[in-house]
């Protein structure tokens, strides 16, 4: 993916259910117009999702998901199957697939029920619809069984994708508040410094994705965007000659730069943006109650959303569970979880400290969220921990009035005290 590309991450997600074989390969590929995903007539062909990022006007940049079917068999069918369903907490959107040759069945009204379950949007595709001679009466009869319409389609007569296309615009949100970063923040002509250090662990050549982002959003409101490294932090405020609407920095300089901007100035991190932004940063901020009551024994999981090679002073391995021992000096058992894995069963956790989550799309992480919670387990991102550790907090979340009010619900006491 070029630097010009939307992420994924931003993109929604539109997935593909259904049986082995009911053709949602060929759809896939019918509304992608290429041959992304292999197309078999034997059913079970696809086997570990399949992501196609595309251009879907007016809705904009979209990933559709092709998925392998929900009712293989099998020892390996099992765990296709695992990874189907692993891609549901992830959907924004769910292309229910049904084959006309083939009906329906309790396993298409138990998947609905499921989608339903979980808030999320269901359109219904009849595919094969070629192979029908009294289609008209057998979709009515399908819908009502389903209590959901169907799209009349066929992937091999190219029937049906521009009916499809406009279900899907018309379905998806048409607001471009989940492109928002900082922009309700600002207003046209506001400064916005951002301090990004550059170190071993930087990107050789380029921004992190959230440097990126927040650039583009304070861009795209009107705003001016100033960047500086930390070092370099007082000198740009003495030489801008006003003071900055706002400061945003990299957390792991917090300290540094919370030292070197004046207290009149709103301060926050990339990374507590990015809590609100793909989250719910008043639930990161409760979970920060947490820290200092942890014990001896407890168990604290460090959970990364991508994977990197480990450098000697990483984040996730090292600083975070450094800066643990250093604020609450307990004997804590730390467990690591990177990439699109995360624990089934949480509850043997005192605490999770999740990052960022820049790799993830909102309704991921909202569905970590919820496990947590479910849990009873607290959960922090590394922001709202940096903060919290290196002594930035509540300061690094003044910009959020209803955080402010939750982390004075969750002590019982003002910010402002």
């Amino acid at each position: 993916m070029g630097m010009n590309d939307t992420p994924r991450s931003n993109r929604p997600h539109i997935v593909l259910l259904g049986r082995r074989n009911a053709g949602k390969s060929s759809i896939l590929n019918a509304l992608t117009g290429q041959s992304v995903a292999v197309v078999s007539p034997i059913g079970g062909t696809t086997t570990d999702p399949v992501f196609k990022p595309m251009e879907l006007l007016p809705a904009g940049p979209i990933v559709l998901v092709d998925t392998a079917g929900l009712d293989d068999e099998g020892e390996i069918g099992a765990l296709r199957r695992d990874k189907t369903l692993q891609i549901l907490n992830s959907t924004d959107l769910a292309l229910l697939v049904v084959d006309a040759t083939a009906g329906v069945s309790s396993f298409e009204l138990e998947l609905l029920d499921k989608l339903r379950t979980k808030k999320i949007p269901v359109i219904g595709v009849l595919n094969k619809v070629d192979t029908l001679s009294e289609s008209d009466q057998m979709i009515i009869a399908l819908e009502a069984k389903l209590d959901l319409t169907l799209i009349p389609f066929s992937a091999s007569m190219l029937w049906g994708d521009t009916e499809l296309k406009k279900a899907i615009t018309g379905t998806l949100p048409q607001n471009e508040d989940r492109f928002r970063i900082v922009g309700d923040l600002l207003s046209p002509g506001d400064v916005v410094v951002l301090v990004v250090p550059i170190d071993k662990a930087a990107p050789k050549g380029r921004l992190i994705l959230p440097q990126q982002q927040t650039i583009r959003d304070t861009l795209e409101s009107d705003a001016i965007a100033v960047v500086t490294k930390e070092h370099e932090l007082r000198l740009t405020l003495e030489r801008l000659g006003q003071k900055p609407r706002l400061i945003i920095t990299d957390s792991q300089v917090f300290m540094k730069v919370a030292a070197d901007t004046p207290k009149d100035v709103p301060l926050t991190s990339f990374s507590i943006l990015f809590a609100r932004h793909k989250g719910d940063l008043d639930e990161l901020v409760r979970g920060a109650r947490a820290i200092e009551h942890l014990k001896d024994g407890d168990r604290v999981l460090i959970a990364e959303a991508c994977t990197h090679q480990c450098q000697s002073d990483d984040i996730g391995r090292v600083k975070i569970p450094r800066w643990l021992r250093q604020t609450i000096g307990k004997r804590l058992i730390i467990e690591h979880a990177s990439g699109p894995s995360f624990p089934d069963d949480l509850s043997e956790y005192a605490l999770v400290i999740h990052c960022g989550a820049c790799m993830l799309n909102r309704r991921t992480m909202l569905h970590r969220l919820s496990e947590a919670k479910a849990a009873g387990v607290p959960i922090v991102n590394y922001g709202v921990f940096i903060a919290y550790v290196q002594g930035v907090f509540p300061r690094a979340i003044e910009c959020f009035p209803s955080a402010m009010l939750a982390w004075e619900q969750a002590t019982g006491a003002s910010c402002y005290t």
